[in-house]
């Protein structure tokens, strides 16, 4: 019960040093008010008032405030008890043993008001009293300054705000915007991230621990002479795991880990990009042997020069300059290692990439089957899944994801395993992820007519009738006229992973691509706008089969790709016109071949086509067994071999 009550207890407020600011604040305003309010407005009178009651005798002392040329007046005691003054009564000071004036006024010229005052006095032969005084209020002072005082102070907390949060290392005042963002982990920072939770990537893996191996024991590699790599940069396509194997790398190794992205050297003052390099390489050698990160160094390793708009003194090159100083230059201390990541390796500057500053390029590339599989198991582990899941099957069906992919599939298999009620995650909760992710999300309340309807069924089922018609055409897995994200139906397969690609392979892709519309015109003898897509895949296979891989005799064994990325800023073609209209030329036949094998086929299976329309009209999903009943086994080398490994 103790232990409830003090969970219960109300939260005392923290102490702020600010309310000690606003508390004297407070007490100077009061001070102020209460000094300012001893003499009210109403006990102020006239000049002319004041001499008839002097001439009545009512008076007894007057005070001349000289810089003011204010006159305090005090009557006689007998003159407080007249009705006529009873709200001018006088009255006593907080904190002082002085009483207020009955009443105040302010004079003119000083010397007249004496005149007059002394002729009064003597022709009435009063007692009167006359006081000269000189006030000077020191709050009134503080007061004035004051409102410099919170200025001063407001711009202070400014200060203070703007430098607030500026990473580790640098501290973050504003006179320290030089100084290094890097975040640092240490013995004192727990990672959790090891080697054991990254799969897949053996060889990058090998190559990185070669690295956290030289850390921890260089007289293994010194005493043969050897010296520890500069620097080392992962090189592969987003998702594929490259900031995964830096924490892993921060996990494994018990050297001071600095990270940070390549944005984080950016500023709008000049010159910051650069402190920021020297102040975080002097740190990492502060703390020596230690690691570096950056990742996404695109950012700020582009290559110099290109940009003709760019001014002479580009604050970008010159970051670069200071990196590629203190990773190869006269002070360069040999136990920092430096890791960097990017997707873009086609635009980094030649002189990064040289050996001496990043002697090792390691490429992380999108997983295959098997390593596909070890990541589907790392990813699985948290998810309560269904008994027998066949991991193999999920690693087969998911070709091309990268594992950042994988780990989203995972994640929406358990949504979707969640929102259908279900006490684990079973193999349709994957499928139904994978096409999510591939497709979007399912619009079964999108309205679409009769004739719509069936236009997207022949559509989908030409493409289903080609692909199972050719040898090299990727084999069906489902279809569907279901609309999903942007498209009205969609076919899916499961593509062969290839190292190389012949033309004959390419070739029957492109005709199962552009059966869709070879369907609409056979049946309907009208085409529709639903074959975008389709004709974007098959105008870019072409363009890159004449352009790219030289795979076009009339072209010849030509190619106009530029993988070091110089020509990226380049207004000219490489080629001439004449050969820009052989080009055309030569990716319009090889796509209006194709599309007209499309049509011969499907004319030829005219019964058939109709056939698997129909089904797929009255189950909106089909698959492979549908087609099986309709168009029989697939004779095909390939697919007789597939069947035999099933059973």
């Amino acid at each position: 019960m103790a232990d409830n009550k003090k969970n219960t207890a109300p939260k005392k407020p923290k102490f702020n040093s600010y309310w000690i600011y606003g508390g004297i604040i407070l007490a100077l305003i009061a001070i102020q008010f209460f000094n300012s309010g001893s003499v009210d407005d109403s006990n102020k009178i006239t000049s002319s008032k004041f001499f008839d009651y002097l001439a009545k005798d009512e008076i007894s002392n007057i005070k001349i405030i000289r810089n003011t040329h204010q006159v305090k007046v005090y009557l006689t005691p007998e003159a407080e008890e007249l009705k006529i003054h009873e709200k001018s009564k006088s009255k006593s000071f907080p904190f002082s043993s002085e009483k207020s004036p009955n009443y105040t006024f302010e004079f003119g010229d000083l010397q007249n008001f004496e005149n007059k005052f002394e002729k009064i006095v003597s022709d009435k032969n009063l007692s009167t009293l006359k006081d000269y005084d000189t006030e000077e209020n020191p709050w009134a002072t503080i007061i004035g300054i004051l409102p410099f005082v919170l200025i001063i102070g407001v711009w202070i907390f400014i200060m203070r705000r703007m430098s607030g949060g500026a990473g580790g290392g640098g501290g973050g005042q504003i006179f320290n915007i030089g100084k290094s963002k890097a975040k640092l982990f240490d013995q004192n920072t727990e990672v959790k991230t090891t080697f054991k939770d990254v799969a897949g990537l053996e060889g990058a893996k090998e190559e990185v621990q070669e690295i956290v191996d030289f850390l921890k024991n260089p007289e293994k590699y010194t005493s043969l002479g050897g010296k520890i790599p500069k620097g080392a940069l992962l090189v592969g396509s987003p998702g594929t795991g490259k900031t995964l194997l830096a924490k892993a790398v921060a996990g494994e190794a018990k050297v001071p880990f600095f990270s940070l992205s390549g944005s984080d050297f950016v500023e709008m003052f000049v010159g910051v990009g650069a402190s920021r390099v020297r102040d975080l390489f002097k740190q990492a050698k502060e703390k020596s042997p230690s690691i570096i990160f950056i990742d996404e160094i695109d950012a700020i390793g582009r290559a110099r020069g290109k940009n003709a708009m760019s001014g002479s003194n580009d604050e970008r090159e010159n970051t670069l300059n200071q990196l590629l100083t203190e990773m190869d230059g006269f002070g360069t201390n040999t136990n920092v290692i430096v890791l960097a990541a990017t997707n873009r390796a086609d635009i980094l500057d030649k002189a990064l990439m040289r050996a001496g500053r990043f002697d090792r390029q390691i490429f992380v590339d999108l997983p295959d089957v098997r390593e596909r599989k070890e990541i589907f198991e790392v990813h699985l582990r948290p998810l309560k899944k269904a008994e027998g899941l066949d991991i193999d099957f999920l690693s087969k069906q998911t070709p091309g994801f990268s594992g950042a992919d994988i780990a989203n599939v995972c994640n929406e298999a358990a949504l979707i395993a969640a929102r259908n009620g279900k006490k684990a995650v079973d193999k349709q909760d994957f499928l139904d992820a994978v096409d999510r992710i591939v497709g979007g999300l399912e619009k079964k309340n999108k309205i679409i007519t009769p004739d719509e309807k069936k236009a997207v069924a022949f559509h989908e089922a030409g493409h289903a009738t080609v692909s199972w018609m050719l040898e090299h055409a990727a084999p069906l897995v489902k279809v569907t006229i279901v609309p999903r994200g942007q498209s009205l139906g969609a076919a899916w397969y499961l593509p062969e992973e290839r190292l190389i690609v012949r033309p004959e392979q390419m070739l029957d892709e492109m005709c199962a691509a552009l059966g869709g519309r070879a369907a609409e015109r056979v049946i309907f003898d009208k085409i529709s706008t639903g074959a975008l897509s389709d004709l974007e895949k098959v105008t870019k296979q072409a363009r890159a089969m004449v352009t790219v891989y030289g795979l076009s005799d009339k072209v010849g064994n030509l190619t106009y790709y530029d993988s070091s990325g110089q020509n990226e800023y380049g207004f000219s073609k490489p080629y001439s016109e004449k050969t820009a209209e052989l080009i055309d030329k030569e990716i319009s036949d090889i796509i209006e071949k194709q599309y007209q094998r499309a049509v011969d086929l499907l004319e030829n299976n005219k019964d058939k086509l109709t056939e698997l329309a129909e089904v797929l009209l009255e189950k909106e999903v089909i698959f492979k067994d549908n087609l099986e009943k309709i168009f029989g086994k697939r004779a095909f080398k390939k697919d007789l071999l597939a069947a035999e490994e099933e059973e």
